[in-house]
């Protein structure tokens, strides 16, 4: 069997493109490599992250539906960093509101977690 270990690019449904775009500029600074009238795909140092309007979104995961707005986050996505307090510095300069953080975690990291416009939950760690 082929390996699959090879995660390329996460798709985000989010219900309002253009601040999800400011959103992602803003928080992470990346490269939007491709656009069109339904989606943005941010590069990232190894990873893609395509912003799609979520009125596109069904043909992706037929036949199951879209879940709806003001779901609570079922995962949080990880972006590791050097310095999590100095990222927190930069989320408080953008307005990004902290769901909880910086907390040192029993498992040896220290976190902080955040959520997009469309309530997807990200969080930034380090190792302790």
């Amino acid at each position: 069997m082929t390996a699959i270990d090879n995660v390329e690019c996460i798709t985000l449904f989010v219900p309002d493109l253009d601040s999800a775009k400011a959103f992602y500029e803003a928080v992470f600074c990346g490269n939007f490599i491709y656009e069109d009238e339904t989606s943005a795909v941010l590069k990232l140092r190894n990873l893609m992250i395509n912003l799609l309007d979520e009125r596109a979104a069904p043909e992706l995961i037929r036949p199951r539906p879209v879940g709806g707005p003001g779901a609570p986050p079922r995962l949080p996505l990880t972006v590791l960093v050097d310095d999590v307090d100095a990222c927190c510095v930069k989320l408080a300069e953008r307005q990004v509101p902290i769901l909880n953080g910086p907390i040192d975690r029993p498992w040896g990291r220290r976190t902080v977690a955040f959520l997009d416009p469309a309530g997807h939950a990200w969080e930034l760690a380090h190792p302790l």
